[in-house]
């Protein structure tokens, strides 16, 4: 992400209740949670603000490839630790009660194969009788193409819109969000775009995944947002 722009991706993303989702996930994992601490791992965690509400009743820790939003969620939540890294590949010596991945950013794994070893190295980081969650990227049913969509925000003086079209799924499977963005400041109107690309993946296909990472898993179909949400427990 072009870190200029990071200063405006939590006014786009104001419409989201990230006090009422965490709340929900708290809830839908703690059934299933067999281990006795309190240490979370957030995948993935962008500007921390589903971790300004998880740190009420744990110990987080957050996760994500992007520099400037790892500064934002620094910023956010001070005296909380954030580590850079990617999904597939990271490694901490801690292990934790809890690890999540949110707002469907498991659909940057492009490839079944990717998929799975994001799933199986953020499981690695459970201790056992943890909980893995993952709210998904839809499904290749689920996926309209040909709806426009328009987001409008306003951060002070600044105006900012943001318009994007579903379009046909790349094979099938990637779909790519084409985001065209506007800027108005009191000095200017700038344009930023930028295309996102994520896989549509069948609940099979991450039922698989979880299932070959050794945890007991769970689907629910509401999960926090309406996308659903995958839940795996890591045998104790």
């Amino acid at each position: 992400m072009d870190p200029t722009w990071v200063q405006y991706y939590d006014a786009f993303y104001s419409f989201k209740n990230y006090a009422k989702e965490s709340q929900d996930l708290i809830q839908l994992i703690q059934p299933h949670l067999q281990s006795d601490g309190k240490r979370w791992l957030d995948v993935a965690c962008g500007t921390g603000k589903h971790i300004e509400w998880l740190a009420r009743e744990f110990t987080c820790t957050g996760l994500d490839l992007e520099d400037g939003l790892l500064a934002a969620a620094r910023q956010r939540n001070p005296g909380l630790t954030f580590h850079q890294g990617d999904m597939r590949t990271f490694s901490l010596p801690e292990r934790f009660d809890v690890v999540s991945c949110l707002f469907s950013a498991i659909g940057h794994m492009l490839t079944q194969e990717d998929l799975e070893t994001a799933v199986a190295n953020m499981a690695r980081h459970l201790l056992p009788g943890g909980v893995l969650a993952v709210e998904p990227w839809f499904r290749p049913a689920d996926w309209h193409p040909g709806r426009p969509h328009m987001i409008t925000a306003e951060l002070g003086d600044v105006k900012l819109v943001r318009a994007n079209t579903s379009l046909p799924p790349v094979n099938e499977r990637i779909t790519v969000l084409d985001f065209h963005y506007l800027i108005a400041t009191p000095q200017e109107t700038q344009y930023h775009r930028e295309a996102l690309e994520l896989r549509l993946t069948e609940e099979a296909e991450m039922r698989a995944a979880f299932e070959k990472a050794g945890l007991q898993t769970t689907y629910e179909p509401q999960g926090i947002t309406g996308r659903g949400l995958w839940l795996g427990r890591k045998p104790q």
